[in-house]
């Protein structure tokens, strides 16, 4: 008998009998914090994952089969200048207008393509730190140097971050950049600009479909919220017409599905997700009945849901747990303990102000309120900063993702980086202003 691995079991299972036995589920504070991990979960279901996360698992897999390891060694690799790299990858947040959980898929997709991993980690950090609406929102909420000090912050912390990262591991680097020096270069199937184009499309439909609410009810914000889902619904006839003539998708399948995707979405125009669903639904069809790329595409799209979607709902359910939902912040950790903590501007206060942050889930824009409320609760302007720093680029479930990605050690080193350097930011924010 393996002794070891009979300990093992016996501990798993002692472990779960004691984590039974003691379970307070008469306590409220409790069946209170149950209660928001189980409505920050559906909150999450029904706010971001057909929106955010489904086109992101399609923007990946075009990634990883139609984008050449070539071309992605070409911008992010070995081969790519190194300012060429980091500016790309530094500046991708500001068309992307995605979370710390939508970025996960497109990070995973580049890094296993063979992005260096300075580059793949800035773009990492970059995505869902400088959004381009969150920050014009900061500004005009919070104020104009606290949506300055956001923007140079997070840049300079996506490159400096990335830079770091590459020169700790750079010995792992370096076999990885001999490695593709030595492979040649190969011609690709299709014109890269035609995957551009693709690519756009896509990510276009992710932008417009995921434009946030104005406060404002005229001018250029409001008219962009609201007409989204008409320009939403010009990408996807662009999408469809991209299946057709670059991905040479076959056209009756691909005329069929779009004219039963326009009939639901005229039918039901008041809730224009279900047309969403109806275009999600026919692109997988299509794509499931294809035989070549087209096939594979859709393949390494359920890929990437079928490993990073358990570690997000698993990551959700425990940060609901501990900090409470986006409308009622209270889950095991009392949310008066937090602002408590991050009165003033010593530098436990921005310690602890990232360190909650990164732990934090945060959807595109909703960080905005959240601190709008902590400020009035009497939290510091340092470690306000230092929250908006960590926290839109981490959480928890990005955490885990993360890990599965690139490895303990190499998360663990990321993610003290983003927490030092918002904490140190903060810090120099808050005695300034």
């Amino acid at each position: 008998m393996k002794w070891k691995e009979e300990y093992k079991s016996f501990l798993w299972i002692l472990g779960f009998f004691v984590f039974a036995y003691f379970l307070p589920i008469e306590e409220e504070t409790f069946k209170g914090a149950v209660n928001e991990a189980l409505v920050l979960a559906k909150w999450y279901a029904q706010e971001h994952v057909i929106l955010c996360l489904i086109p992101a698992f399609f923007i990946a897999g075009v990634i990883a089969v139609f984008v050449s390891q070539g071309s992605v060694i070409k911008y992010f690799g070995a081969k790519a200048r190194k300012w060429v790299a980091y500016t790309v990858a530094a500046l991708s947040g500001t068309i992307l207008a995605v979370c710390s959980c939508t970025i996960l898929p497109l990070f995973s997709s580049i890094y296993k393509r063979g992005a260096g991993l300075g580059p793949a980690v800035a773009f990492l950090y970059s995505g869902p730190a400088i959004n381009i609406l969150a920050i014009i929102l900061t500004a005009r909420v919070l104020g104009f140097e606290m949506g300055m000090a956001r923007i140079i912050g997070a840049v300079s912390f996506s490159v400096i971050i990335g830079m770091v990262m590459a020169y700790i591991y750079r010995k792992e680097e370096k076999v990885k950049e001999a490695v593709q020096l030595g492979v040649p270069d190969i011609p690709e199937q299709r014109p890269i600009w035609q995957i551009a184009i693709h690519l756009f499309i896509m990510v276009a439909i992710l932008v417009f479909a995921n434009w946030g609410k104005s406060d404002d009810l005229s001018g250029f914000w409001y008219f962009m919220f609201a007409s989204k889902w008409f320009i939403t619904s010009v990408f996807s006839i662009g999408f469809a017409l991209s299946l057709l003539f670059i991905l040479k998708a076959n056209k009756v399948r691909v005329i069929i599905g779009s004219i039963l995707v326009a009939i639901v979405s005229v039918i039901l125009y008041d809730n224009p997700i279900i047309g969403f669903i109806a275009g999600i639904i026919a692109t997988s069809v299509i794509l499931g009945l294809e035989k070549d790329e087209s096939n594979e595409w859709l393949g390494e799209s359920w890929g990437f849901a079928k490993e990073i979607m358990p570690l997000l709902g698993a990551g959700v359910l425990v940060a609901g747990f501990l900090l409470g939902s986006q409308e009622n912040p209270n889950g095991i950790i009392p949310n008066e303990w937090i602002v408590a903590m991050v009165g003033g501007n010593s530098l436990w206060s921005n310690l602890f102000a990232s360190v909650a942050g990164a732990f934090m889930y945060f959807a595109t824009l909703t960080e905005i309120p959240i601190l709008q409320g902590l400020l009035a609760s009497g939290m510091g302007k340092g470690p306000a900063l230092a929250l908006l720093l960590a926290g839109p680029a981490l959480s928890l479930p990005n955490m885990l993702v993360i890990r599965s990605v690139m490895g303990t050690q190499k998360t663990v080193v990321y993610v003290s980086l983003v927490i030092v350097m918002a904490t140190m930011s903060g810090l120099v924010y808050g005695t300034l202003f």
